[in-house]
């Protein structure tokens, strides 16, 4: 099933699950450190409190929210997947944030692989399912995007983990890309 596919069957807890596993391994383009977005993946648990997501986004947005202008595209765009979680957790607002993260988390790694910023059509074919002759840090992570999808689709809540344990494992991977891409451009 392609990624489209798998967004687009999610449910509000898969969507919010999805946008944040994406926001989630872009933050070393925002500045933050690993558990910075803890209080959100914990405002999505079984038992997490109403009205959680709203408040920890909020805090979230307070400890990130560093100003953007003059940034490379991928410092905008992981600004840009934050700007845009919505404060309520609904269904039809969610499918949009996560699908532009989902958009937004591909084009990041194609840019940090030294892809252009202008050519979206790998990453937007490969969400479709072609998947051919992709770089490999693009296609690591659109095997990332449909596992925690994948994940949360057979395990419902029980695969909060899963998903929290892929996105720490992407963070690292762009953490590493980061850092060669700036000894590259010294």
């Amino acid at each position: 099933m392609s990624l489209v596919e798998l967004i687009a069957q999610a449910d509000e807890r898969g969507l919010a699950v999805s946008g944040l596993a994406c926001l989630d391994r872009c933050v070393p383009l925002l500045g933050g450190d690993d558990e910075v977005l803890r209080p959100l993946w914990a405002s999505l648990a079984a038992d997490a409190a109403p009205g959680a997501w709203s408040e920890r986004l909020e805090q979230t947005r307070g400890t990130l929210d560093a100003a953007a202008d003059g940034a490379d595209e991928a410092v905008v765009l992981a600004h840009r997947m934050l700007a845009t979680a919505p404060a309520e957790p609904s269904a039809a607002g969610l499918r949009d944030w996560a699908d532009a993260c989902s958009l937004a988390a591909l084009r990041i790694h194609r840019l940090l692989d030294g892809g252009a910023a202008e050519d979206t059509g790998p990453a937007d074919a490969c969400r479709e399912g072609a998947a051919e002759a992709l770089s490999p840090l693009l296609a690591a992570e659109l095997r990332r995007q449909i596992t925690v999808l994948e994940v949360l689709s057979a395990h419902g809540p029980a695969g909060l983990r899963g998903a929290l344990e892929v996105a720490t494992e992407g963070r690292r991977v762009l953490r590493a890309a980061v850092s060669r891409r700036s000894r590259r451009d010294g």
